[in-house]
């Protein structure tokens, strides 16, 4: 069995961070949501992952590489164009071949691998097996509708009034069958195609498609918010270790992880909260739920429920919280500005101005 990682879309969400950086690769608790997705692979014993790549393919190539440091074997697909989850199965035949294979979209975070609907699949091998999960709000998802049987009858893109609340995760199983189906439909009125359509075919056509009602923890990770708690929820899992130099006059309370060569002068750090390696954080305070990079300087500020990429700086700042900080960014105190009133007072009248 193969994987198929999905890592070159445009993260048109996450701007103005993805202009400069891939999306799958903003990190999280200081390791990129993409190498999640590959660690969840590798522990479900898959070796052979194809990457999809686009724009990026330069940045995301330098990070993962040949894909040895996670034990696969990588190969990348280019992709000139995201149309769409079928459109990168049908570029990705050759590479897939006739082997079974899961897809994963590079920007997901599933918590608790996905060993168990990989096992189910390949005790039943039904022609495809997805990953769903029940959300408050599914019209922003692909939906399906399951028979009495809970096997997969129906789905719909982003539908304006859903069937159910079952929305697809992003990761799905598929048998060879399905590179038939992504070749027999048409790009939707976003002009892409969709794999919700191609796995629709094979239900038409009379295929087995199955499903697995997911438990755990999914996130897709393409916005701000969905970063910051995905975020929240790894650093839930964080070992308190101190590896760095931290003063006496600093304290660091509760799960704090401090990596070698960070510094820590006269600052009070709550976790959970990871700092990287060569940060230094001065007469400050570092909240709970943060996670600070390599090379960044906090001084003289407050920070909470944030994500600092690394080689930021933050100087001087009375309060940053739920932020989303990306690469060199310098963050200062504005200057400051004369205050003034200008009136216009009749006759008797009485005035109150606040100073």
């Amino acid at each position: 069995m193969k994987a198929l990682v999905l890592a070159g879309g445009a993260g048109t969400r996450l701007r103005p961070i993805t202009h400069t950086s891939a999306k799958q690769l903003v990190p999280v608790a200081n390791k990129p949501v993409l190498f999640y997705g590959l660690e969840a692979i590798a522990a479900a014993g898959i070796t052979d992952v194809g990457i999809v790549v686009g724009d990026t393919v330069a940045e995301i190539m330098e990070a993962v590489g040949d894909g040895s440091k996670f034990g696969l074997d990588v190969t990348y697909i280019p992709q000139r164009k995201p149309l769409g989850l079928a459109h990168a199965v049908r570029i990705s035949r050759d590479y897939l071949g006739d082997d079974d294979f899961a897809m994963y979209l590079g920007d997901n975070f599933v918590v608790g691998g996905i060993d168990q609907p990989i096992r189910a699949f390949r005790a039943h091998r039904p022609d495809a097996h997805l990953l769903l999960t029940r959300v408050s709000d599914p019209r922003s998802f692909g939906v399906a509708e399951l028979d009495e049987h809970g096997r997969v009858r129906h789905l719909e893109e982003k539908p304006t009034h859903p069937r159910s609340d079952l929305a697809l995760v992003g990761v799905y199983l598929f048998s060879p069958a399905i590179h038939e189906a992504v070749r027999a439909i048409e790009p939707s009125w976003r002009g892409e195609l969709e794999i919700t359509h191609a796995v629709q075919w094979l239900i038409d056509e009379g295929k087995d498609v199955r499903s697995t009602l997911i438990s755990g923890y999914w996130k897709d990770t393409g916005n701000v918010t969905d970063m910051l708690e995905v975020n929240r929820l790894v650093l839930e899992t964080v070992e308190p270790r101190c590896d760095g130099d931290v003063d006496q006059d600093s304290e660091l309370i509760g799960r704090v992880r401090v990596d070698e060569g960070a510094v820590i002068r006269n600052s009070r750090v709550i976790g959970p909260v990871v700092v990287g390696s060569g940060t230094v954080i001065t007469d400050s305070y570092v909240g709970p739920f943060t996670s600070i990079a390599e090379g960044c300087l906090v001084e003289d500020s407050e920070l909470e429920f944030s994500i600092v990429l690394r080689n930021a700086s933050i100087s001087g700042v009375r309060r940053i919280e739920a932020s989303l900080i990306g690469r060199h960014v310098q963050v200062t105190p504005a200057p400051p500005v004369p205050h003034a009133h200008r009136l216009v007072l009749g006759d008797h009248s009485k005035a109150q101005i606040s100073s």
